[in-house]
């Protein structure tokens, strides 16, 4: 569904980051790009491509941070708001709701945004569903690494509940691994899948419920096995489309909507299992424009 425009505001957050900064790319080289006045905010602003202005807010955890965000939508008006902080999201969906931002708020509803954004009510939602992830539970399950270990009987992977990208991502091997001691409830522990990971790149629409899939495969990774992609490569629609159906089934399991970045990696036997899901714009998303092309075009702000 396209509709004509005239010239609209976008307003990103987080526009200096790495989901930020590959929406600026695309930005700068889209074909309305004449039609488009970009406003970003972002903690510590700087000069992004594609963004044509910039203004400071807090952090998106500050008890200041939804009051200025507020004001900055009273003040410029923006037709869509286009949110790539994940720590921010959850509250913004339920702002959204409250104050009557309507779907000018690119992002799904409140409750399948909070599922969202905590990884272990995600591992629970989609395995409550039938759809694959890593066998998981909450770290304060186990009593030790040596538990987990021989639970999982080989390595696992753990990460904060709730977190931006790979950031507190770690491996598990060996049994005393230090970083044991710093976790408790607020972490989630699974199998550590050895095979290939991809980061799919989702678009459904909150109108038709059509999902559009572009399915990027990680060649590099900034904590090795594990973390952020420091490169992908795009595979062709007729590979991996198995990882492409996972996709579809997560973000309809899942009820959002919207541009949605995760990861799947595959088992030993090679079944491509959910690790995480992030209802956002990734920092990947300059590698699939379609989802950009699709909130343009489509997005009833």
């Amino acid at each position: 569904m396209t509709r004509d425009r005239g010239t609209r505001t976008l307003l990103v957050t987080g526009a200096a980051g790495p989901a930020g900064r590959a929406l600026g790319v695309q930005l700068a080289a889209h074909s309305e790009r004449s039609q488009l006045r970009v406003l970003g905010v972002d903690l510590a602003p700087k000069e992004v491509l594609g963004i044509d202005s910039m203004e400071v807010v807090p952090a998106a955890r500050d008890a200041a941070y939804e009051r200025t965000l507020l004001e900055l939508v009273a003040r410029h008006e923006p037709d869509l708001i286009i949110p790539t902080v994940s720590e921010e999201l959850p509250g913004l969906a339920v702002l959204g709701g409250a104050v009557g931002l309507g779907r000018r708020l690119v992002l799904s509803d409140a409750a399948p945004t909070a599922v969202a954004a905590d990884k272990l009510l995600t591992m629970w939602a989609l395995d409550h569903r039938g759809v694959p992830v890593p066998r998981y539970a909450g770290a304060d399950e186990f009593a030790s690494s040596a538990e987990a270990l021989s639970w999982a009987g080989g390595p696992v992977v753990v990460k904060p509940r709730q977190g931006r990208g790979g950031r507190g991502v770690h491996v598990v091997e060996r049994a005393g691994d230090p970083v044991w001691a710093e976790l408790d409830a607020s972490w989630v522990v699974q199998l550590f899948a050895p095979g290939a990971e991809y980061s799919p790149q989702v678009y459904r629409s909150p109108v038709t419920g059509r999902c559009v899939v572009v399915v990027l495969e990680k060649s590099g990774r900034k904590q090795g096995r594990v973390g952020n992609a420091t490169a992908v490569t795009r595979l062709p629609q007729d590979a991996a489309k198995d990882v492409a159906e996972l996709s579809a089934r997560v973000v309809q399991a899942l009820d959002l909507v919207g541009p949605v970045d995760m990861d799947v990696r595959r088992l030993g036997d090679g079944t491509p299992v959910v690790l995480e899901v992030n209802s956002r714009f990734g920092a990947v998303s300059a590698d699939a424009p379609e989802l950009l092309d699709a909130v343009l075009h489509e997005w009833p702000g």
